[in-house]
């Protein structure tokens, strides 16, 4: 036990570094913020990915080490507590932690304390005896507990090294491979609702995953939004974010010879000449110019919209403007326009097949806590005396107290004021 609560300290403060510390960046980060020993030191020591890295896994991994040991050293003595605690043999021979002598009906006391029916038995110099005892589960309150605590750690950690991650995005209409799953999501509707201030409110996508794999190709449907995950096909699908996508317009001396439509951040190569490429840099629905700081938008609405492109030929730029919803772009031989301003989803896909040994771990912690907190182990015997009344013994190794009061509350009344307190 002792090693065991080291263990929970060293694991809090490894997890309050993790969370002091930003996670995830580079060297150059780090040095920028703080200095360069410092960053060279967070990252030797591999803080910029505290919960993956090898010490906290250790650390992590020693702690489960002990609690299942300790599990498995207390394992025989609880079974032979629980046995003990339910054979009157023992208790016979022993005074209670309270005691009422001259007690006339002891099954009424045990009904009054929520015993279970008394079973008869008799004490080793043949004196008639009544014993019952109720709650021994709750011995194994701290035991269960452990168990619980021991798979939400293992559950959880197992899913962080095995998790499979996936993004996709698009907008509706859009039907894009899932990673290497096997698998396709469609994207059949994208809504983004507005409060009054042009803020959004909630992101909602209708969703259709076809599994590829399956003969058939059978496919299940959901609509997510923020907050508001589903389960498809084993995968768990969040509505993540959210951003802007034009209709691409491409014309070769005046003829039609491309249309695509592109999310800002991808580029879009020319049908017929891929060395010449397009990029959407960003898109302001509502264009203004700010002295100093460059474009950015006055509102959601479209009431200006404007296009940031670059273009690209063999990897060089050649140029970067905003174009406005009436304008073109001319390279040589090619007009190039965008139009039809949409928002596009991005979907987070995850898959963690050790999610049930977390949510079982967590059921069976909160059983350990409900039997270690709300049922307290307790036992009554009563031992006929020479005059023919009963003394009637009781011992509750949690919440004594209360269990003594409780006691004396229900033998005092046919004990016609024979009580006594035992230490």
């Amino acid at each position: 036990m002792r090693f065991a609560i080291l263990l929970l300290v060293v694991l809090a403060l490894a997890c309050s570094v993790g969370s002091l510390v930003t996670q995830g960046q580079s060297y150059e980060w780090y040095a920028q913020r703080y200095s360069e020993r410092t960053a060279a030191l967070i990252v030797a020591l591999h803080l910029d990915d505290a919960f993956h890295s090898a010490w906290f896994i250790a650390i992590t991994g020693f702690l489960c080490l002990n609690l299942t040991l300790c599990n498995l050293t207390r394992l025989p003595q609880l079974i032979r507590r629980t046995k003990a605690e339910g054979r009157p043999d023992g208790a016979l021979k022993t005074a209670g932690d309270v005691t009422c002598e001259g007690v006339a009906d002891p099954r009424a006391v045990f009904r009054r304390l929520h015993m279970p029916g008394p079973a008869a038995c008799r004490t080793e110099d043949g004196r008639e005896a009544l014993f019952a005892s109720r709650h021994r589960a709750g011995l194994w309150g701290a035991w269960v507990c452990h168990l619980g605590i021991l798979l939400l750690i293992l559950g959880f950690g197992l899913g962080q090294m095995t998790q499979e991650q996936y993004a996709v995005y698009g907008v509706p209409g859009d039907v894009k491979p899932i990673g290497d799953t096997g698998r396709m999501l469609q994207i059949d509707d994208f809504t983004v609702a507005l409060r009054e201030d042009d803020t959004v409110e909630q992101y909602t996508a209708d969703i259709t995953v076809y599994d590829m794999n399956a003969e058939g190709a059978p496919s299940q449907s959901a609509e997510i939004s923020v907050n508001h995950p589903a389960t498809l096909f084993g995968m768990k699908f969040y509505q993540n974010s959210t951003g802007w996508a034009a209709k691409v317009t491409v014309l070769k001396d005046g003829e039609p010879l491309q249309e695509a439509v592109i999310c800002a951040g991808e580029y879009l190569p020319i049908a017929d000449k891929p060395e010449l490429v397009v990029f959407l840099n960003a898109f302001y629905p509502d264009y203004v110019l700010v002295p100093g700081a460059g474009p950015s938008t006055a509102s959601g609405q479209l009431n200006k919209p404007a296009y940031l492109y670059s273009a690209y030929y063999q990897g060089q730029l050649l140029g970067m403007n905003a174009l406005m919803a009436d304008e073109a772009l001319t390279i040589d031989e090619y007009t190039i326009t965008f139009s039809e301003p949409q928002s596009y989803t991005l979907i987070a896909v995850k898959r963690d097949r050790f999610t049930p040994v977390a949510l079982v771990g967590g059921l069976v912690t909160l059983l350990g806590l409900l039997l270690a907190f709300y049922l307290q182990p307790a036992k009554a015997w009563a031992v006929r005396r020479d005059d023919g009344s009963w003394t009637v013994h009781g011992r509750c190794p949690k919440g004594g107290a209360i269990f003594r009061e409780r006691f004396l509350d229900a033998a005092g009344t046919d004990a016609g004021g024979e009580t006594e307190k035992q230490a």
